[in-house]
C-alpha cells in the first residue's frame, strides 16, 4: 500500500468534509471512490477520434489551394512561378 500527499485548495476541502460526514466514511475511503467513479466514466464515455475533433473545427472557407494534395510537385512550382511573375 503506498502513502500519497496530497494538496487540497479550500473548496476541496470543504468538499471533502462534507462527504467523509455524509457518508460516514473514511477520508480514505472517500478518495478511492471518487478514484474510482473517475475511471468508470472515463471507461463509460469513449474519448473522442480525431475525426471527431476535426469535424468541429472551424477552419473557414478555404478553396484558396493551388494544387490537390496528391500533386504537390504540381503545386510548389506554379506557387514559385507565380511569385517569379511578380
Amino acid at each position: 500500500m503506498a502513502l500519497r500527499t496530497v494538496r487540497l485548495d479550500e473548496d476541496t476541502e470543504k468538499i471533502l468534509e462534507q462527504l467523509v460526514e455524509g457518508t460516514g466514511q473514511s477520508i480514505s475511503t472517500v478518495l478511492k471512490q471518487g478514484l474510482l467513479a473517475l475511471r468508470d466514466r472515463r471507461t463509460a464515455q469513449p474519448e473522442k477520434t480525431a475525426y471527431d475533433i476535426y469535424q468541429e473545427l472551424d477552419l473557414g472557407e478555404g478553396g484558396y489551394a493551388i494544387a490537390p494534395s496528391t500533386e504537390t510537385r504540381r503545386g510548389v512550382q506554379e506557387a514559385i512561378r507565380r511569385k517569379v511573375r511578380r
